[in-house]
């Protein structure tokens, strides 16, 4: 199984890697980590066509889709 081959997983470990690095513990280094990894992995699930954020925040925005 290649793991860089799931982006939305790829995404999700360089999350945990980029939150271990901006911080070296304690409670904010748990949510920096929570931040971290769920950015990762809205982006990586972007890249494998999973979720369609121009369609999300367009639906915020009020205007329409058609």
């Amino acid at each position: 199984m290649n793991l860089f081959a799931n982006k939305a997983l790829t995404g999700i470990l360089t999350g945990i890697v980029v939150a271990f690095f901006v911080t070296f513990g304690g409670w904010a280094g748990l949510l920096w980590l929570l931040l971290f990894t769920v950015i990762g992995g809205v982006v990586g699930a972007q890249l494998d066509g999973r979720v369609d954020l121009a369609s999300i925040i367009g639906n915020g925005t009020g205007r329409s889709s058609s």
